[in-house]
């Protein structure tokens, strides 16, 4: 039956090979099981009501995901988009109903323009060059989320020195020019101890098992340093007791469709749309590209189905209480193990429901545990970069762009977004306008809109 349902020999790959691959993946996105409902939490919503909802969309998105498509991706409210969520909503534009009715519909604008196949065509129109891109661009962007949840590096804001004794209130006695006060350090962490060592320790560990070409090396990469961690006080044990949360305040279903339909909250249901639109467009052939789904010419016919199930996750995890639920750039994870097929998917939305009952085993894995997964894979991803040829600049500048500003401004959005703008440019400007796919000439103008919209929201 799984055989006939995934095609397994078809993809050259095993049941075994795809379950230590849905594990893997499910280990190094269980993050968003805690990290959501306390920014949701923070948007006056329960944070158990949330904990349910992100478990429900997850899990039942993802199946979806892996039966019908047949794809080793796994999806869940995203990050970013989750804090933008909040953020509107604690503005007090509107209530946490209102948002989710919102988020409802860019579902559903997602689905018209998914079965019109204008989301399809976008894998045919973005070149190849950007596509490798994409793919390097999110392994360098998992990387930096797995040295910033290591510990391995630390972000803070600085005074700039200067002649005020970079002082804020030397500066604003300035009043001319625009002056910078702070800026963003990034600096390496502590290492001696503490989350960072035990980071460390399991980078070693997981590289180790990596070279030595073991099955599921990430996954007993993370058990065995959540092990270790525990000595070091980093995995905490003391007074662990089983207990099933209380989900009495559920918020299935309280989304408010007509409230986010009123005058003056167009903006923001675009900007969710939008946002999510080269998001998923940049996680799923990222992702795919490195599973190896992809053609010489860096398309999938899947593609089309994996965004019809993307769409309708929209929607359906507004139902379920939830911001937007996406693709997962933690996919590369379970891809890195060799999942191919959807029952690696499948694999990783079982164990999203059975969070439900195991929360608190999985609260015990501490981020040091899984960050060296995330490092490790951003690895397997950046070895697309052999792929773009540098040599052409018209390819070579929006291709770098695109892979810089991921990391940089930590948006996958954004790195395609600077990708399709100086590529359209750049081509014209050197009279190759007739390599430009006119669905490119389209989406500039969409990136144009798309900054106006995060400019006013």
């Amino acid at each position: 039956m799984l055989e006939r349902l995934f095609k397994l020999r078809e993809l050259d790959t095993s049941v075994g090979t795809e379950v230590v691959a849905g594990l893997t993946t499910f280990m190094t996105m269980a993050y968003i099981l805690a990290v959501n409902p306390i920014i949701l939490s923070g948007a006056g919503m329960d944070y158990n009501a949330v904990f349910l909802a992100t478990a429900l969309a997850a899990g039942i998105v993802t199946i979806a995901m892996g039966l019908f498509v047949n794809f080793p991706i796994a999806l869940a409210p995203g990050m970013g988009l989750n804090a933008y969520f909040a953020a509107v909503v604690a503005s007090g534009q509107m209530t946490w109903q209102v948002a989710l009715g919102a988020v409802f519909i860019s579902g559903v604008i997602f689905l018209i323009l998914t079965v019109t196949n204008i989301r399809q065509l976008l894998v045919e129109a973005v070149p190849n060059s950007m596509k490798k891109a994409i793919t390097v661009g999110i392994g360098l962007f998992i990387t930096f989320i797995g040295v910033k949840l290591s510990g391995l590096t630390v972000v803070f804001l600085e005074l700039l020195p200067g002649k005020f004794g970079g002082t804020l209130e030397g500066i604003a006695k300035e009043g001319k020019g625009v002056i910078q006060p702070t800026e963003w350090v990034v600096q390496l962490g502590n290492i001696s101890h503490g989350p960072a060592l035990l980071a460390i320790i399991g980078l070693l560990i997981s590289g180790l098992l990596m070279a030595r070409k073991i099955k599921g090396s990430l996954l007993w990469g993370i058990i065995i340093t959540t092990v270790i961690g525990i000595p070091l006080g980093v995995t905490k044990i003391e007074g662990f007791q089983y207990a099933l949360p209380s989900f009495s305040n559920v918020a299935i279903g309280q989304l408010d469709v007509k409230g986010a339909l009123g005058a003056g909250l167009i903006t923001v249901i675009l900007t969710f749309t939008f946002v999510e639109l080269f998001d998923t467009f940049g996680t799923l052939v990222g992702t795919a590209g490195k599973a190896g789904l992809l053609d010489e010419k860096g398309n999938n016919p899947k593609i089309g189905r994996a965004m019809l199930v993307d769409a309708l996750g929209v929607s359906f995890g507004a139902l379920m209480g939830t911001s937007t639920v996406t693709a997962y750039i933690e996919s590369a994870a379970g891809i890195g193990e060799g999942g191919k097929t959807g029952l690696t998917a499948v694999t990783t939305g079982i164990m999203f429901l059975l969070a439900i009952f195991l929360a608190p085993f999985f609260v015990l894995i501490p981020s040091a545990a899984t960050a060296p997964a995330l490092i490790l894979v951003g690895l397997l991803m950046v070895s697309a970069i052999r792929d773009i040829d540098f040599s052409e600049m018209t390819e070579a500048i929006p291709a770098f762009l695109t892979i810089v500003f991921m990391p940089f401004t930590q948006n996958i959005a954004n790195g395609v977004s600077a990708g399709i703008f100086t590529y359209v440019f750049l081509k014209i400007a050197t009279g190759k306008a007739r390599e430009v796919h006119w669905l490119m000439y389209i989406l500039v103008v969409l990136v144009a809109v798309r900054y106006t919209m995060l400019g006013s929201a």
